[in-house]
């Protein structure tokens, strides 16, 4: 077992991004909690995990990514499909408020939720964790290259679809 404050440090440090990270590609607020108590689980149970990882955040979003895809596998396997998932309003900011911010969230989850996994997972990555496109294309396992292509083409397809609601702001 680690140091039990090591842990703790570990979840105070990533825990909040990790369940961002996870919910953009589970949807759903409960099997996000559950993965993300499985990663540190595993932390737990085998603590050399992390022994010599350079960079820590990278490595752990790695792990959460390859829980979600185990995850969304195993859920596909029984009847659900992902698409279904994905179509969920579960919104990923903290506040819910009314009025012309309010319905401009609800939009821009519906819009995120609409994004294939790959680009959503980037785009939040990207724009709500600020993480470089190579920490993007390390944590992923992709190329940097890649990673900024899927960013272009999920702002594009953002874009798209917000452009009438922020016509209808001006």
């Amino acid at each position: 077992m680690p140091p039990s404050n090591d842990l703790a440090r570990v979840y105070d440090e990533h825990a909040q991004a990790l369940f961002a990270f996870l919910l953009s590609f589970i949807r759903s607020d409960a099997d996000t909690r559950d993965l993300l108590q499985e990663l540190f689980l595993k932390l737990a149970r085998r603590p050399e995990l992390l022994a010599g990882v350079r960079e820590e955040r990278g490595f752990l979003l790695r792990l959460a990514r390859n829980l979600a895809i185990d995850h969304i596998r195993r859920r596909d396997t029984r009847g659900r499909k992902h698409e279904e998932s994905a179509a969920e309003t579960a919104s990923i900011f903290a506040e819910e408020t009314e009025g012309e911010d309010g319905d401009f969230r609800a939009a821009l989850a519906h819009a995120l939720g609409a994004l294939p996994p790959e680009q959503r997972a980037i785009v939040q990555l990207k724009l709500w964790e600020d993480l470089t496109f190579e920490e993007i294309a390390e944590a992923l396992e992709i190329s940097p290259n890649t990673a900024a292509s899927r960013y272009r083409y999920g702002l594009d397809k953002l874009r798209e679809q917000l452009r009438p609601l922020y016509e209808e702001f001006k």
